[in-house]
């Protein structure tokens, strides 16, 4: 059900940029984007992956990078990898002071996790651990090609309703199937409903990744402390890439767009309390007594089980 829900909301991203092209140019418009959701799909499952991570500069990071703090967050995603009877991935870095990370590929054998290094930057070894143990439920659960491709296609609709905003008026507005008033609705509404669909396919899948990631590190209370760190500050610390494609955010452990509020109104991710709250019984559940406090959202805190230099991982 769960996959056959996916390709509903997979169909119904296409037919609504096709729907766009309607309006825009009639049955010609329709049809070219027809074409271009067809090429966009098939680009999509072969390069999407490659796509997000050049556009957040990722760069891969192996046992013998020079920093300790890095060493660990490989070694500890190869040995959870391993555990969970995955390949092992490529194990990136982002240049963003934003706490966060996010996988993608389109199937296990060809998938990259990645993690800002504002996120090995502020948590412990034992919440990266946690964070990254969900990214792998991801790929273990095979959601990185769904996450991938939706936010290449709502990407696209975004930009189509862009494109309708800037270059929709003129003499022929008339002729079109919608009119002034068809292009006006779709520069408003395409985007909103794009953004329905993502959340629709999001969200289910957010709180299986928890429960999953937390199975796979085996501490739950450690993820649900690095959820309530990463939304605060998250909270504080724009993204630029993210904030430049939106669509992109929601591949983000938490959502990246929360540091303005106005990207919040369609967000694709779970509130936190309510995944930290089932993360907490989950490891009731699984005879785990809670270790820490809940977070205070000024905490900051450091890799304690690798030694690193006063000023970060990052110089």
């Amino acid at each position: 059900m769960n996959h056959l829900k996916t390709f509903t909301l997979l169909a119904a991203l296409t037919a609504l940029f096709v729907g766009i092209g309607y309006l825009l140019g009639g049955t010609t418009g329709m049809l070219i984007a027809l074409v271009v959701a067809g090429g966009m799909n098939l680009v999509s499952y072969w390069n999407a992956d490659k796509i997000v991570l050049k556009m957040y500069r990722a760069q891969p990071v192996d046992e013998q990078h020079p920093n300790a703090v890095v060493r660990a967050y490989v070694a500890d995603v190869v040995q959870m990898a391993q555990g969970a009877g995955l390949p092992r991935p490529v194990i990136a870095i982002i240049p963003n002071d934003q706490p966060n990370a996010f996988a993608t590929g389109r199937n296990p054998r060809n998938a990259a996790v990645c993690a800002t290094t504002g996120l090995l930057d502020m948590l412990t070894r034992d919440e990266i651990r946690g964070v990254m143990a969900h990214e792998l439920a991801h790929v273990k659960n095979r959601d990185t090609l769904t996450m991938t491709v939706t936010a290449t296609v709502a990407g696209a609709i975004a930009a189509l309703a862009n494109f309708a905003m800037f270059f929709g008026g003129g003499n022929d507005d008339e002729e079109r199937p919608g009119g002034i008033f068809g292009t006006l609705a779709l520069m408003i509404l395409a985007p909103m409903a794009a953004g329905l669909v993502q959340m629709a396919i999001s969200r289910g899948r957010e709180y299986e990744a928890d429960r999953v990631g937390a199975e796979i590190a085996g501490d739950p209370d450690a993820l649900a402390s690095a959820l309530q760190k990463i939304d605060a500050s998250a909270r504080r610390i724009v993204n630029p890439t993210a904030e430049r494609n939106p669509a992109s955010g929601q591949l983000f452990i938490i959502n990246p767009l929360a540091g303005r509020g106005a990207d919040n109104l369609f967000s694709t991710h779970p509130a936190t309390g309510n995944r930290v709250k089932a993360l907490m019984e989950l490891g009731t559940k699984m005879g785990l007594a809670p270790r820490r406090p809940v977070f205070a959202a000024t905490a900051t805190t450091s890799v304690p089980s690798t030694p690193a230099s006063p000023s970060g991982p990052w110089g």
